[in-house]
């Protein structure tokens, strides 16, 4: 699904006259033609232009050279603040992180707090799940409103009476139920339809379309397979991870 990192073409030794000359020269054209400078580019700029080209072309077409052409900027400036794709996506990653609502922790109980957060971080990444498998192994350095999300939830857990030690598991727990509820939204409804094999798969078959038009959480759509389904993984998890916190206290 990702590309290779672009590398930057080599550019054929100039004294260092010459070079200002031909670099003010350059600059001067690349100015009167509309073009801006990298000066004014920024990495705010810049994940703007990744996440509108992702949602002309989609994820495979975000490339830099697409996204220097989108930002009217030769390919080289991109490289001033950012080092490869790989970097464009850890921009996207973190707006995406900072869309994620966690007002509930520290206003509301942690129960209530948490289906908060976990809803809106499923239907945040329902619209980019060609991303989950890039969040699985992107660090959080450098992505602040990643770890402002974290610090906030951890927060929210510690002061519900949960151990320390235990906190990252509980966010790592979630996060994997999550992500993979992100996934489900965009499953075929009838992901689950045996066809002609129903004769031969009876129990399974009956389960399946009697599960069909189960009522979803609260607040969400309703009806819908995926809600019903994340809506019972969550409040299980809730219900699980409580007895924890219960135990801590």
């Amino acid at each position: 699904m990702l590309e290779t990192t672009e590398e930057r073409a080599g550019m054929p030794a100039v004294s260092a006259e010459k070079g200002r000359t031909a670099g003010n020269a350059v600059e001067t054209r690349r100015r009167r033609a509309g073009r801006p400078s990298a000066a004014v580019l920024d990495k705010a700029g810049i994940t703007t232009a990744a996440l509108e080209l992702i949602s002309r072309k989609g994820y495979d077409g975000l490339t830099m050279a697409a996204l220097a052409k989108l930002l009217d900027v030769a390919p080289s400036a991109l490289y001033n603040h950012v080092a490869a794709k790989r970097d464009v996506l850890l921009l996207v990653e973190d707006h995406l992180t900072s869309l994620v609502d966690v007002s509930a922790f520290g206003s509301a109980p942690w129960e209530d707090a948490v289906r908060t957060w976990a809803w809106s971080y499923r239907n945040v990444f329902a619209e980019h799940t060609p991303l989950i498998p890039v969040i699985a192994v992107l660090p959080v350095t450098d992505a602040p409103q990643t770890l402002a999300m974290y610090e906030t939830v951890s927060k929210g857990f510690l002061d519900a009476g949960f151990p320390e030690e235990r906190i990252v598991s509980a966010i790592v727990a979630l996060e994997s139920f999550i992500f993979g509820s992100a996934y489900d939204v965009t499953a075929p409804g009838d992901i689950f339809e045996p066809g002609s094999m129903a004769d031969a798969n009876p129990y399974f078959t009956a389960a399946v379309r009697s599960s069909a038009g189960q009522p979803g959480s609260t607040g969400e759509e309703r009806g819908k397979p995926a809600d019903t389904a994340f809506s019972l993984g969550l409040e299980a998890l809730i219900t699980g991870l409580g007895s924890l916190r219960n135990q801590a206290g």
